[in-house]
């Protein structure tokens, strides 16, 4: 029995892998986030990417 409890604190006390787990957890953060505002960054970017064929038409012009 001692033994089962010291290998469950050695395994709660392991942090390996736990790097994988923290980037796959903002990952997810960041995914959720872009689809909750997706329309409003779509937007964003829309403008963004205008306004640059605008500035690049009056600079050829």
């Amino acid at each position: 029995m001692k033994n089962v409890a010291g290998k469950i604190k050695k395994f709660w006390k392991d942090e390996s892998g736990l790097q994988t787990l923290e980037m796959m957890l903002i990952i997810a953060v960041i995914v959720v986030i872009a689809l909750l505002f997706r329309d409003q960054i779509m937007t964003w970017i829309n403008n963004l990417l205008s306004f640059g064929n605008d500035q690049i038409n009056n600079f050829t012009n």
